[in-house]
């Protein structure tokens, strides 16, 4: 697939615009969110208000209509500025699935009032934890009992639930033993978590090495009305990976983001760095990772770019968008190990950055797909292997 020439002109408004954003919240302003663990409540109601998480929703529900493309530039230009996008990237990949698979009902009441920022959509609850990234046997279920479903099970990895008034989520409908094939069976519900907590769902957060605000969750006869159901029952698995193509897309710009950062970080250092009478940034033992960690950025900002315009196209993009994934966070990653590098002892003091930024990239090696399942998907489905698991 050829990759299609974009508006350079609207891609760099949007840079601007949610740069004006971020320059508001300093390098101590993450450093305290990371120090305590906390949420960046004040960045996320700016961005919010200024328009930019409602950029994929339609213009008839108040947002600005735009496509995967300039979401994704949204969330890297927040991640190179020296934010962290993964405290809002939710709310992208989440509107995926309502605005794919949601009814006119579902979406007239509730696009609106995220495009003004009334209601956040920050969280989906998919992983448990004896399933893993194996989907198909995940045990929580939805049964119907009269007009409601009534939910049971566990989730674990959920994020910002405390920050997020409704979270998609996926149970099983039917049986694994009764479908035909394991794929089948499950769907996905809208959960008004204000009223769900305390009342069948219980959270349980997780303290972890990024400051990620995630949750194991506990659903002990939950009721949701019918008319949470998203789509057909029985239906979620597939709709939930259009939300999954979208997410690991979104993820692979945040990674462009942070290695453009980590370059710009290493390059600035390396040039002003004086050690033996001249600049570190002379020595070829400093320049050339630095130059290498630019090219491999380089090389995957164009594959973020084909992922993008399959799915604005509403083209398969599951092939293009694990590969953007994969290479992106594999280039965040070796750009944040040569920034580190480049630092010296100083990358491993807080004041510098260096060390919050590596520990919140290296992240996606691991999530929301571990590199070896991206692998396993491209030798089984584009290179025709034997299933490897």
């Amino acid at each position: 697939m050829s990759v299609a020439p974009l508006d350079q002109e609207s891609l760099d408004a949007i840079r601007d615009g949610v740069r004006s954003v971020c320059q508001n919240y300093s390098a101590e302003y993450w450093r305290g969110i990371d120090e305590q663990q906390g949420f960046p409540d004040a960045f996320v109601t700016e961005l919010t208000e200024a328009g930019w998480l409602a950029a994929m929703i339609p213009e008839a529900f108040g947002g600005s209509g735009l496509g995967l493309a300039e979401a994704s530039v949204i969330l890297e230009e927040v991640n190179r500025c020296g934010g962290n996008a993964g405290f809002v990237h939710g709310q992208m990949y989440n509107m995926a699935t309502l605005l794919k698979h949601g009814s006119e009902t579902q979406k007239a009441e509730i696009l609106p009032r995220l495009a003004s920022g009334e209601l956040r959509l920050q969280s989906m609850a998919v992983t448990e934890p004896t399933a893993g990234t194996d989907t198909t046997q995940i045990k929580t279920t939805a049964i119907k009992r009269g007009d409601k479903y009534v939910i049971n099970g566990q989730k674990v990895w959920i994020s910002r639930v405390q920050h997020s008034d409704l979270m998609i989520l996926l149970a099983r409908t039917t049986p694994l033993a009764e479908v035909a094939r394991k794929s089948e069976g499950m769907s996905i519900f809208l959960v008004d978590l204000h009223q769900a907590i305390d009342n069948g769902m219980s959270v349980q957060p997780i303290s972890n090495m990024v400051g990620h605000e995630t949750n194991e969750l506990f659903f002990d006869e939950l009721e949701l009305p019918e008319e949470s159901l998203i789509g057909e029952e029985g239906k979620g698995f597939r709709y939930i990976l259009d939300g999954l193509n979208a997410e690991r897309t979104l993820i692979a710009a945040e990674c462009i983001g942070d290695g453009r950062w980590f370059i710009d970080k290493a390059r600035h250092y390396a040039g002003e760095r004086v050690v033996f009478g001249r600049p570190i940034g002379q020595n070829q033992g400093v320049q050339f990772p630095i130059a290498e960690a630019h090219i491999e950025v380089e090389a995957a900002d164009l594959m973020r770019w084909q992922a993008c315009q399959a799915f604005d196209a509403g083209q398969p993009a599951g092939a293009s968008a694990n590969m953007a994934k994969y290479l992106a966070a594999k280039a965040s990653w070796e750009a944040a190990n040569v920034c580190l590098q480049t630092h010296g002892g100083f990358g491993f003091a807080t004041e510098y950055d260096v060390e919050r930024k590596f520990r919140e990239t290296r992240l996606y090696q691991v999530a929301p797909i571990s590199t070896n399942l991206i692998l396993s998907y491209v030798a089984e489905h584009l290179l025709d292997l034997p299933r490897s698991f």
